[in-house]
C-alpha cells in the first residue's frame, strides 16, 4: 500500500512538473488613421478603399507554432523585432487590407490540439471596437460577425487561469489541510473565512496592479509564489499546532493573497484588457478566478467527505503524502524560478 501511494504520488509529481501553467495568446488589431495612429472610436475615420492596421501577436513561448492568419487581401508586414517578455513572445505587424477588415475573416492556424485561447481584440476605421475568444474548437471568426463576445471573454479566461495555474491550486489545496479535521460549524466558519480573506486580498492587488497604480516584475513574483506554497507544505508537515498558519489562518491566506493577486495581475497583462471596458474586464476575470477557486475548494470539500464517510483509517504517511509532493514541487519551482531570474537557467 505505501510503495503504491509513493508510486502515484511521483506520477503525480512528474506529471504536474512537465506541466505549464495556461497563458493565453492574445492578438490585437487597430486601424490606423493618415497620420499613423490608431483610430479614436470618438473620432473614426470613415473612408473606402485600403485600410492600414496595427497588429500586436503575443504568444506563450511553447506554442511559438502559432500564427495568425488574416483575410484575403490582406498583407502583413513586420514592424520591429520581436520581444520576449516573461513566458511569451510578443511580435508587431503592420496589415493592410484592400477593403478593409469587416466581414473578413482572422483566424489562428495551429490552435487545434493546444489547450490554450486566443483573445482577440478588433478596431476597425469606424471606431467600432469588439473582442472574440478563440479556441481550439472554433479557431477563427468573421470580424464584425456575430462571433464577438465583447468582455465576457475574460469571465471564461479567469476560470481556466485558475484551473491551469497549478501554483494558485496547491496553494489553495495547501490550505484546506488546516482546516478542522471533523466536519462542524468550526470547519465552516473557518473555511469562510481563509477562502473570504485570500478573495479580498488578491482581488485588491489584481485590481490596483492592472489598473497600473502599482505593479512588480513577474518573475520574482512567482518565484516568491512558490515558496508560499513550501512554507505552508513545511507548516502542516511540522504537525504542531502553534505554527503561525494553524493559529491564523485566515491571516497568512490574506498575507499570501496579496501575492497572489500580482501573479494574476501578470497573467491579465499577457491577455490584455479592452481599453474601453477596462473595468467590466477586469470584474469579469476576477469573478472567473474566484469560480476556479470554489471549484478547487469544492473538490477538496468532497473528497473530505468521501474519506470521512468511508471511515477508514489512513496510515500518518498517507495523509502526509500529497504536502510531501506538494512541498518537493514547489521547491524545485522556487529554485527553477530563482535561477532563471539570476541568469542560471
Amino acid at each position: 500500500m505505501k510503495r503504491r501511494c509513493l508510486a502515484c504520488c511521483a506520477a503525480l509529481l512528474a506529471a504536474t512538473a512537465g506541466a505549464h501553467e495556461l497563458r493565453p495568446a492574445y492578438l490585437r488589431i487597430a486601424a490606423l488613421g493618415e497620420d499613423g495612429r490608431e483610430v479614436d472610436a470618438e473620432a473614426p475615420e470613415r473612408k473606402a478603399g485600403a485600410q492600414r492596421y496595427d497588429v500586436f501577436w503575443k504568444q506563450p513561448l511553447g506554442l511559438t507554432h502559432l500564427t495568425p492568419r488574416f483575410p484575403d487581401g490582406c498583407e502583413a508586414v513586420p514592424a520591429g523585432v520581436a520581444a520576449s517578455t516573461p513566458g511569451a513572445l510578443a511580435r508587431r505587424y503592420t496589415l493592410t487590407c484592400e477593403a478593409g477588415l469587416r466581414g473578413g475573416e482572422v483566424a489562428v492556424e495551429g490552435l487545434a490540439g493546444t489547450i490554450t485561447d486566443v483573445l482577440l481584440q478588433v478596431t476597425l476605421a469606424d471606431g467600432t471596437s469588439t473582442s472574440s475568444l478563440l479556441t481550439p474548437g472554433s479557431p477563427s471568426v468573421i470580424v464584425g460577425g456575430s462571433g464577438g463576445a465583447p468582455v465576457f471573454a475574460h469571465l471564461r479566461l479567469g476560470v481556466e487561469h485558475l484551473l491551469f495555474g497549478y501554483d494558485h491550486i496547491l496553494f489553495v489545496v495547501a490550505l484546506m489541510f488546516f482546516l478542522p479535521s471533523r466536519p462542524g460549524r468550526a470547519r465552516v466558519a473557518k473555511l469562510v473565512k481563509t477562502v473570504t480573506a485570500f478573495t479580498v486580498a488578491h482581488s485588491i492587488t489584481l485590481g490596483v496592479s492592472a489598473l497600473g497604480w502599482l505593479q512588480m516584475p513577474q518573475a520574482p513574483v512567482e518565484a516568491v509564489i512558490a515558496l508560499s506554497i513550501l512554507f505552508l507544505a513545511v507548516e502542516k508537515l511540522r504537525g504542531a499546532q502553534g505554527t503561525l498558519t494553524a493559529k491564523h489562518t485566515w491571516v497568512v491566506a490574506f498575507a499570501f493573497g496579496l501575492l497572489h493577486g500580482f501573479g494574476f495581475a501578470g497573467a491579465l497583462a499577457n491577455i490584455g484588457l479592452p481599453r474601453e471596458n477596462v473595468l467590466a474586464a477586469l470584474f469579469l476575470f476576477n469573478v472567473g478566478v474566484e469560480i476556479g477557486q470554489l471549484a478547487v475548494v469544492a473538490a477538496g470539500l468532497a473528497l473530505a467527505w468521501l474519506l470521512a464517510a468511508a471511515r477508514v483509517p489512513l496510515p500518518k504517511h498517507v495523509v502526509h503524502a500529497p504536502l510531501y509532493a506538494i512541498g518537493a514541487l514547489s521547491a524545485y519551482w522556487f529554485v527553477a524560478r530563482t535561477a532563471a531570474i539570476v541568469g542560471w537557467a
